[in-house]
């Protein structure tokens, strides 16, 4: 782990969270959200971005409940928007926890999702929005990639995790000296029965799904800033063309040369978009 990142774990009534931080809490706060995915967890969404922001902002970056060492309910919700929601119930509990009165988000694929959920429900409890190849758009057709990862338990094997990454990014090339570290930690989590129960209950496909309107996202009155790689293979970029079209205070931009992980495909240019955009400079 990098040396600036500490992990704790934070009680949250019935659940905990295991929290990632790096920074000073007097600093503005930003929240990270991972997406989903085998094995996914705060951290390795979102390690190196935390530790660089540190000087700036108080980063905390959570496994999501259902995900990693955070509590994994059980019995598991039914369904992404389900779940989704009490993950949202519970991100709230932990920002009352920490003392956290307002923070930025910043949410990838799902945790995109869950963004757009945390604004709608408590919009005077959120900064300035990041959504990064976020979930939730209607109308889209699920990708390869997508059903990939849906349907990872039907072959959780190494070399199954190791082609669903391949899918995550434009190159995985540039990637290979951290590859086998990476299959190794998120197999870890792969293996444990409380992960796949979460698994099972967040890809349950028979349960309505949760797709945000153009109606809805009008109501959203935040700057927001939407981040997409225009070669993603998990969520295309027609899912921020819808958000950016229809957020009224939303920018879009997109990279090229980059999948589904902007944040660890391409760190400088992410970190620079994040920070500029909340200082108010781009």
């Amino acid at each position: 782990m990098n040396a600036r990142v500490t992990s704790r774990d934070v009680k949250v009534g019935d659940l905990t969270f295991r929290l990632h931080e790096a920074g000073t809490p007097a600093d503005e706060a930003i929240l990270f959200l991972h997406g989903s995915g085998p094995g996914a967890t705060g951290l390795s969404n979102w390690e190196r971005i935390i530790a660089d922001l540190a000087s700036s902002f108080y980063c905390i970056a959570p496994d999501m409940i259902g995900f990693g060492d955070s509590s994994h309910p059980d019995p598991a919700p039914q369904g992404m928007a389900a779940f989704n929601e009490v993950r949202t119930a519970a991100l709230f509990g932990l920002l009352d926890a920490l003392g956290l009165t307002k923070v930025h988000l910043v949410g990838n694929s799902m945790g995109g999702s869950i963004a757009l959920l945390m604004v709608l429900q408590a919009p005077e409890k959120v900064g300035k929005v990041v959504l990064m190849g976020s979930g939730g758009a209607p109308d889209l057709p699920a990708s390869p990639g997508l059903r990939h990862l849906r349907e990872f338990y039907a072959d959780p094997a190494p070399e199954s995790l190791r082609e669903l990454l391949r899918q995550f990014v434009y190159d995985l090339e540039p990637l290979s000296d951290r590859i086998d570290q990476v299959v190794a930690e998120r197999m870890s989590y792969v293996v444990r029965d409380d992960v796949r129960r979460s698994h099972a209950g967040s890809f349950n496909m028979a349960p309505a799904r949760r797709f945000f309107h153009p109606d809805e996202l009008a109501t959203i009155e935040h700057d927001v800033l939407v981040v997409h790689g225009r070669d993603d293979r998990i969520i295309p970029l027609a899912a921020s063309t819808y958000f950016a079209t229809h957020i009224p205070s939303a920018d879009l931009y997109v990279l090229g040369q980059c999948g589904h992980w902007t944040q660890i495909e391409h760190p400088e240019k992410f970190e620079y978009l994040v920070t500029g955009f909340i200082a108010g400079e781009l």
